[in-house]
């Protein structure tokens, strides 16, 4: 079949490399537009184009999807079927109707669970003991067309929002690729999803990073993981009568009493403890804004009288 592959993050390109790779036609892909990145703002191709470039396949960077010229491009390109894989954007009907074997769409979570934008942080901060990765069709609501295939994961206690999506970029681009095998043979089986069982999971803000030591240690730790790399747990450090932002990439949840929310219990080289609205946080790595991760002995180091203080 010819593909119209669309997709922008690190996410998508096992995804577009395991379509190649079983010798499909991705006759097109299509990405977000090149944007400002980094502290010097480099104007910079996203990862799904920089790929596809070496790969030598046509791209398309609409600034829209609804725009007439994209559309009519599109059509030029006469795809049977379009491959979607965290494009970043939602698709105009004219659009995912178009091809004559559908749009499919690839979604990091085991749907009806975790619809939406953030399915893996979202997995990671509800304590679920599982996660997966779905290929779907698409529909005029977000994630809720039918499903064509899945397959589950387990979270591990040391996964972040960072390795689990490795994970599943990986599964997911096998999956899809063996998805499109079904479709091509005309094999594919399209099962509803359970209304009742739908959850979502919101695009996620920066400010949602921000540690609220109120919360039970369990569920600070949980946001830790979560959202490591991106948006990053993070508190205030007391600092010359002023405050430097940290992020802390990695604690652990200790029992126990741990003092008021947010007070630096004790300070010792294999971990700093705060404490929450129930337990402490024993942290373990961090970092300081604009500088590179280090555990908690070296962060302590030139930073007498931390303990006593306080975060937040």
């Amino acid at each position: 079949m010819r593909i119209l592959f669309m997709g922008t993050p690190a996410f998508a390109l096992p995804s577009l490399e395991a379509l190649v790779d079983a010798g499909h036609e991705v006759c097109g892909v299509v990405t977000r537009e090149d944007r400002p990145k980094g502290r010097r703002l480099i104007v910079s191709p996203t990862p799904v184009k920089a790929r596809a470039v070496e790969l030598g396949l046509p791209v398309l960077t609409p600034r829209s999807l609804a725009d007439p010229s994209f559309m009519s491009a599109a059509r030029r390109i006469a795809p049977d079927l379009v491959a979607v894989v965290a494009y970043g954007a939602f698709l105009p009907r004219p659009l995912w109707e178009m091809p004559p074997r559908g749009t499919i769409n690839l979604h990091p979570s085991l749907l009806p669970r975790w619809r939406g934008a953030s399915p893996v942080q979202y997995a990671i901060l509800s304590g679920d003991a599982e996660t997966g990765v779905t290929v779907a069709h698409l529909c005029d609501r977000v994630d809720a067309g039918d499903i064509i295939a899945r397959e589950r994961l387990p979270i591990l206690p040391g996964d972040t929002g960072g390795s689990l999506s490795s994970k599943l970029a990986e599964i997911g681009g096998r999956l899809l690729a063996e998805a499109v095998d079904v479709i091509d043979r005309g094999a594919a089986e399209r099962s509803a999803q359970d209304e009742e069982a739908a959850t979502y999971a919101p695009r996620l803000r920066k400010t949602d990073g921000l540690i609220d030591w109120r919360m039970p240690a369990r569920e600070i730790v949980l946001r830790i993981r979560a959202f490591n790399p991106w948006p990053g747990a993070y508190t205030y450090v007391p600092r010359d009568g002023g405050k430097a932002l940290v992020k802390i990439l990695r604690a652990e949840a200790s029992a126990g009493a741990g003092g008021k929310p947010g007070g630096i219990v004790e300070c010792r080289r294999d971990g700093i403890r705060v404490g929450a609205g129930e337990g402490c946080v024993v942290v373990r790595v961090v970092q300081v804004e604009g500088k590179r991760p280090v555990d908690a002995g070296a962060f302590l180091c030139g930073r007498p009288g931390l303990e006593g203080g306080r975060l937040g």
